[in-house]
């Protein structure tokens, strides 16, 4: 005769973003969480009757809720106070184990004040594609999955509505994008030994699309890019064009009301999909575009 073994159930990879607001200067804590409950859940199984379950999409709220009423003060002490909670509360559970991944990020340094633009910790990828015909060089340099976020100075709002247009209008947002970009050099011909020097041209110009990402004051993603692109055409004569790939990576706000709370703009869902996908090249003056508009044809 069969007999239930081991089990458990919850809410898999919560996705959180907490963003602690310090004056001007901004701190984000960026959680996946998981919670799995067990304990006697027996009859769930056997008959179906769910008089002893919590919803996982209870746990999932319950993550939220506690990110602004306790705060994430690291993984470990959110986790502690979550798994502390549903065993505490609910006789049915017996254990409770909570998974979390942290996602690091570091600040963007500006010669400006921003002190609300970070990127992830763990770095991009450098790509590069080459090609000679035997007198002509092109050189097609670039880099992928470089993610960016802006806690504020962002803003959405005077777009097109038709019946079917639910999106609300906003006057502060979180702006995140993984930026895939690919810039050509205007280097074509000639001894290797004038090439530019690669690295430098690299490092400079990453440091732009930086930048320019934390010092743009964006009415749309598509602003953001163009002010990208334009301030590395502008500041590297050794590029001709740029193209770039911008995912919109939406946070929304996590609606905490109907548990008695108000978020300040401190909790929010990070979505994974589907995701707006804004692209454009942005061309030194003079210049023709040579750069496919599919990035995915590259390297």
């Amino acid at each position: 005769m069969p007999i239930l073994g081991q089990n458990q159930y919850g809410k898999a990879e919560t996705r959180l973003l907490k963003v602690t607001r310090d004056g001007a200067t901004h701190h984000i804590k960026d959680l996946n969480v998981s919670v799995a409950l067990s304990g006697d859940m027996e009859d769930v199984h056997l008959s179906g009757s769910n008089a002893n379950v919590l919803t996982t999409d209870t746990t999932k709220n319950t993550v939220f809720a506690f990110a602004k009423e306790r705060g994430v003060a690291s993984a470990e002490a959110f986790g502690i106070h979550l798994a502390r909670h549903f065993v505490g509360s609910q006789r049915s559970v017996g254990t409770a184990r909570i998974r979390i991944e942290e996602y690091a990020w570091e600040r963007i340094e500006t010669p400006g004040k921003a002190r609300h633009s970070f990127v992830r910790a763990n770095r991009e990828t450098r790509t590069a594609q080459i090609t000679f015909d035997g007198s002509v060089w092109q050189v097609i340099s670039g880099l992928k999955d470089l993610v960016v976020l802006n806690t504020t100075d962002s803003e959405f709002h005077g777009f097109v509505k038709d019946r079917y247009t639910t999106l609300q209008e906003t006057n502060d947002r979180i702006l995140a994008t993984q930026v895939h970009a690919r810039w050509r050099h205007t280097w074509q011909y000639g001894d290797t030994n004038n090439a530019p020097d690669w690295d430098e041209s690299y490092t400079a110009t990453r440091r732009h699309l930086l930048t320019a990402f934390a010092d743009t004051y964006s009415l749309s993603l598509q602003q953001t890019l163009f002010r990208m692109g334009a301030r590395v055409v502008d500041n590297r004569p050794e590029i001709a064009e740029i193209r770039l790939s911008l995912p919109n990576k939406h946070h929304f706000l996590a609606d905490l009301e109907p548990f008695g709370l108000k978020n300040d703009n401190e909790v929010y869902f990070a979505a994974d999909r589907p995701y707006g996908l804004i692209e454009a090249t942005v061309l030194r003056e003079g210049a023709h575009a040579a750069i496919p508009a599919d990035l995915t044809n590259l390297p």
